[in-house]
């Protein structure tokens, strides 16, 4: 991708915005190219910044994509291939001839290449490797060859090395040599003889220093890296944490093997947030890219494994209820407050777990520490129960017609209220705790938790009043 102006061809564009794609863009590419105004077509597209014409094409029906695509220039059509969905990357490469599929396939960045061929059947990826040129089959399956969600799979080959003897005039000389090649040139690497990266240095640094100045004096050796191994979230911390536009990643021997840029740690982001929005709904996550172009069959099968397991988690709150009933037969009023109990303390349990799994999930919790996190949610929860108390129960009082039932639903509503919070924030810390995936604690099983909390509490609060305070057998 280019740095600068995002344009293929390195010039200077005025840029269109994805907004203005909405007001029309998309629509009268379709127009142009359903009328085989092709010229109209280019004019239309040379102002446009590559990611917008893919979200365009994007939204072209199948037979238009791949004509839209054949009009755009040789460097372009590449650049805009890496910011296509991996639907419509696959529906090109079936529609293309086999030789512009192989160009386009070797023009790519080594790192774009393997997301590619992480959405493409194995018996295409073997096919497309084998014919790419021996340098890029060697990187591809280098890349290939480590463990995805690693900051291995997610990294770049191309970067620039130098080396510590080199002067600031040679390393500028490199630079430019090397730049149209290269993910990104405003952070440069020292490595020695062996490949084993011993500093860095930034292009401002390189710029300002004398000509005749050596790198290895001028570089900066404490360096951040990551390893091959390396989880992708971890990537991303990293990157976040140092403000850096890449990171970059050794082997186990220390050599310099690749970078990750910013670039790529956006998508990663975005990816984890949406497995975590989706564990957050007890939506068992697949592959978010495609999720609304899958078959609905393999949503619902998505879907229904939380849902299953909520309704049997419910059929405990029905037992419950059933095993109480001589106390709701005395007093058939105190059912009329279960959907209010159980809803608050479900609401309030969601809330807590919310917290603390995005807690986790940014680090931010580890500086107030897990004890101390749950304690405070607990206290919240205790808060919110007394600020309810308010309101609930003088209704509660006055459509009871006495002390009975405001009591029971008091009670019950403060000790639920604490109960669902410090639930909500303990669960997360457990599961993270055994390794677990925190989001797993979604707010769906939390709010099913405390239903069958939050009834038997009640209920047997309301069995005790009644049988302590007003001398019925319950």
């Amino acid at each position: 991708m280019n740095e600068t102006t995002g344009a293929g061809s390195g010039s200077t564009k005025p840029v269109v915005t994805g907004s203005q794609f909405a007001d029309g863009i998309a629509h009268q590419l379709q127009t142009l190219l359903s009328a085989g105004n092709y010229d109209a077509v280019k004019i239309l597209l040379d102002p446009v910044q590559p990611v917008d014409i893919a979200d365009a094409i994007g939204f072209l029906p199948r037979t238009l994509q791949a004509l839209a695509f054949r009009l755009l220039r040789k460097d372009e059509a590449i650049e805009v291939y890496e910011y296509l969905d991996p639907p419509v990357q696959q529906s090109l490469l079936d529609k293309l001839r086999s030789s512009e599929v192989l160009e386009l396939v070797e023009e790519m960045s080594p790192d774009d290449r393997v997301h590619l061929f992480d959405e493409l059947p194995a018996k295409v990826v073997r096919r497309l490797l084998a014919q790419l040129s021996a340098s890029e089959r060697t990187v591809t399956a280098q890349l290939l060859g480590y463990e995805q969600e690693t900051a291995g799979r997610l990294m770049t080959t191309e970067f620039i090395d130098l080396k510590e003897f080199h002067s600031a005039a040679q390393a500028l000389s490199i630079v430019r040599r090397r730049a149209t090649e290269t993910e990104t040139i405003y952070s440069l690497y020292v490595t020695d003889a062996e490949r084993h990266l011993t500093g860095i240095l930034s292009l401002r640094d390189l710029v300002t220093a004398a000509p005749e100045d050596c790198i290895g004096d001028v570089m900066t050796r404490d360096v951040v890296n990551v390893r091959t191994d390396t989880d992708q979230e971890e990537v991303a911390r990293a990157i976040q944490r140092y403000d850096f536009l890449a990171v970059p990643v050794v082997d186990r021997e220390q050599r310099l093997v690749g970078i990750v840029t910013v670039d790529d740690v956006i998508d990663v982001i975005e990816q984890e947030a949406t497995r975590d929005i989706y564990a957050a709904g007890a939506v068992q996550a697949g592959d978010e890219d495609d999720y609304f172009q899958s078959n609905l069959f393999i949503v619902a099968r998505r879907r229904v494994v939380w849902l299953a397991v909520l309704v049997v988690a419910n059929a405990f709150t029905t037992q419950v209820i059933a095993m109480n009933d001589v106390v709701l037969q005395q007093v058939v009023l105190l059912a009329a407050f279960i959907p209010l109990l159980i809803g608050t303390g479900g609401n309030v349990g969601a809330q807590s777990s919310t917290v603390v799994i995005r807690g986790l999930s940014t680090q931010r919790i580890q500086a107030l520490g897990p004890m101390k996190a749950v304690f405070r949610e607990a206290i919240a929860g205790a808060l919110l129960g007394l600020l309810m108390l308010l309101f609930v129960v003088p209704f509660a009082w006055w459509r009871g017609e006495g002390p009975l039932v405001g009591a029971a639903v008091g009670i019950s509503l403060l000790a639920i209220t604490t109960l669902a919070a410090t639930a909500g924030a303990a669960l997360p810390l457990l599961f993270d705790k055994m390794g677990l995936d925190p989001a797993l604690m979604s707010a769906p099983f939390i709010t099913t938790a405390t239903d069958v909390a939050g009834v038997l509490i009640y209920l047997r609060t309301a069995s005790w009043l009644l049988v302590h305070i007003h001398g019925f057998s319950a």
